[in-house]
């Protein structure tokens, strides 16, 4: 009995033996695997498609098209994470830049005129397939720079007008993704309007925006402190040309001859509606502002 008893304790031990080496090796060689089929891919930690992408293209991509020419999926680790990357004009090698101060209102005026008469042309609700192209051809026949505040959603479908705008030297500014106003908003969906806009310049343009524009021009207090935190400057305007309204071409340019002053900014729109009147304005208002002395800049931080 001693000696059956001796038996049973080694074959048991042996098995034991065998089966923790087994598991040993099973592991490492899972672990192995695992290794080579995440490297060079998606971390694993990372749900696919995590955080908001924005819209796809006008017209779309073929069936079956390469999945390499796809333009590459926004994502967000946490709805804040937008404020973490650095702010335009560093690079990875500098210390980002504190975010502006929280400001009690939106800038209405230039600041730092020196004595010029300095004007900001700004056009709100683009891109527009028809409209921004032909406003680009008249400001680039003037020698003007002006700011594009967009929406992302229209960015989003027309992401080569983005290029064109930032490659004729204009101010490319975020107007929010879906055009709501903020202040009827939780916290949550300001930032998620503003950061989806945000993130989709910077992966099109290549940096993100300084200024932001309220839909409305209306803002509040979490929407200007959301606004800070994203790295970016409120802007609103003096000169409110009711181009949005149609209300014809000549009450247009009158409306900007009769109210710029020096450090005025003039709100006009390339989108959200028929802008032909507003595209036929700035082409005659513009060599009349020249005339006067005026010349229009970006906006400076």
């Amino acid at each position: 009995m001693r000696s059956d008893s001796h038996i049973v304790s080694r074959r048991t031990l042996l098995c034991v033996g065998l089966g923790v080496g087994t598991a040993t090796v099973t592991g490492v060689g899972v672990g192995f695997l695992t290794h080579q089929g995440t490297a060079g891919g998606a971390d694993p930690g990372l749900p696919h498609g995590a955080g908001d992408a924005p819209a796809p293209a006008a017209g779309g991509a073929a069936p079956g098209a390469p999945k390499a020419k796809r333009a590459p999926e926004l994502r967000r680790a946490t709805p804040d994470s937008y404020r973490l990357r650095p702010l335009a004009g560093e690079t990875s090698m500098g210390e980002p830049a504190a975010h502006p101060p929280v400001r009690t209102h939106a800038e209405s005026r230039l600041s730092s005129l020196h004595g010029r008469h300095v004007v900001a042309l700004t056009f709100d609700d683009g891109p527009h397939p028809e409209h921004t192209p032909r406003l680009l051809e008249v400001l680039r026949r003037h020698g003007v720079q002006a700011t594009f505040f967009v929406v992302g959603q229209n960015a989003a479908a027309f992401p080569e007008l983005l290029h064109a705008i930032a490659a004729d030297g204009h101010v490319v500014g975020n107007h929010s993704y879906t055009h709501r106003q903020l202040p009827r908003l939780p916290s949550t969906e300001i930032r998620s309007e503003l950061s989806r806009t945000s993130e989709l310049i910077d992966r099109v343009v290549g940096t993100p925006p300084r200024w932001c524009r309220a839909p409305y021009g209306d803002w509040h207090p979490p929407s200007l402190k959301i606004c800070s935190e994203l790295g970016m400057e409120p802007m609103n305007w003096s000169v409110d040309t009711q181009d949005w309204a149609r209300p014809g071409t000549a009450r247009i340019v009158r409306a900007v001859l009769e109210n710029t002053t020096p450090g005025a900014i003039i709100l006009q729109h390339d989108g959200g509606g028929l802008r032909d009147q507003t595209v036929a304005a700035v082409d005659r208002y513009l060599p009349l502002l020249q005339e006067r002395g005026f010349t229009c800049v970006r906006p400076s931080v």
